[in-house]
């Protein structure tokens, strides 16, 4: 993986995870809990798995769209 392609990714993770923490309850400790579900923690953190709200088009509002929904469908997974 290049040096870009590194770079890019960890844009990504961050701009996901700072939107989750501005958007849906800041310090909450259920933003924490699926932010760490879909990474994980410690030496097994995969900051690359945010790569999976993004498409084709790289449309930063499509990924943040994505990220919303699969929230929300961790949160009530029934409905």
């Amino acid at each position: 993986m290049s040096l870009g392609t590194k770079n890019r990714l960890k844009q990504i993770a961050d701009e996901c995870k700072a939107h989750l923490r501005e958007n849906h309850g800041g310090g909450d400790s259920l933003v924490e809990e699926f932010i760490a579900e879909i990474e994980g923690s410690g030496s097994g953190a995969d900051p690359t798995a945010w790569g999976r709200f993004t498409d084709l088009k790289r449309s930063r509002s499509e990924m943040l769209s994505r990220l919303d929904a699969a929230y929300e469908k961790w949160l009530n997974p029934d409905a």
